[in-house]
Parts: C-alpha cells; structure tokens; sequence
C-alpha cells in the first residue's frame, strides 16, 4: 500500500558536501601562497637589509604586491572575466603570500627594540598609507591606459 500523494515525503536531493565544493578553491590559494612567500623570500634573499637597518626590501614588496592587486582588481572586475579560481589563485594567494603582514611586524618590533622607536613608528605608518596609494595609483593607471586604449 502507497501513501497518498499528499502525504508522500518528497525525495531528498543531494548536494555536494561545501568541502568538496570548496577544495578546488583552498588548492589554488595554497599553491599560489607557496608561489608568492617563495618570490618574497627570494627577493629577501637577493636585497637583504642589515641587522638593524631599515627594511626596505619589505616596504618595496608590500608596495609592489598592493600595486600589482590594483592592476589585477581592475583587469578582472572592469575588463574581462576570469576564470573563477583565477582571483583566488592570483590575488589571496600569490599576492597574499608575496606581501606580508608578519614580517612588517616584527620589523617594526626589531626597529623598536634596537633603539630606534621613532624608525619603527613611522615605518608603522608609512606602509599602510603607500602599500593603499600603490592600489589607488595602480588602478587608475590601469583603468587610464585601457580607457585609452579602447579608443
């Protein structure tokens, strides 16, 4: 004997398991990570700062990765459509293992603790406004250079 129509409960459908769904996403941003912390550590390795100095190499990293999010943002966003494990690859993980947070902090910290407060204050400072400046000018030089050439 069958249930009524009615009274039937419908069949469940399945859905992927947001694991599986998300695993392609977490491969890419690992191996773009593992891309990007090697090209900072080899750009560490090739433009060393003394012990104590001033830590220009990951000012400059911190700058150059920010300007290359502006110009990737733009291209992606305003131009043509990417790839969807594209932005994850390149922005979250290359990006994201190029320019570093950590190593910014504990050169400020180095700076402080070697007796130079007022260098680690303004290194404190100055990284967040240029590494965001880098983003702006980026993008709107990109956003300029394919406005003109689309004409």
């Amino acid at each position: 004997m069958t249930a009524p129509e009615g009274l039937r409960v419908p069949a469940t459908t399945s859905h992927p398991s947001p694991w599986r769904a998300q695993a392609p996403v977490v491969a890419v941003v690992s191996l773009g990570g593992g891309v990007g912390a090697t090209a900072r550590y080899a750009a560490s390795l090739w433009w060393s700062t003394s012990p104590g100095g001033f830590p220009w190499t990951i000012l400059g990293i911190n700058i150059a990765g920010c300007a290359a999010i502006g110009v990737f943002m733009v291209v992606i966003t305003e131009v043509r459509t990417a790839h969807p494990l594209v932005r994850p690859f390149f922005g979250t993980g290359v990006l994201g293992g190029f320019t570093t947070f950590s190593t910014y902090a504990v050169d400020i910290q180095t700076l402080i603790d070697g007796g130079r407060p007022g260098t680690g204050l303004a290194y404190l400072a100055a990284t967040p406004l240029v590494a965001l400046t880098a983003v702006w000018l980026a993008a709107g030089a990109t956003r300029r250079v394919l406005k003109g050439r689309r004409r």
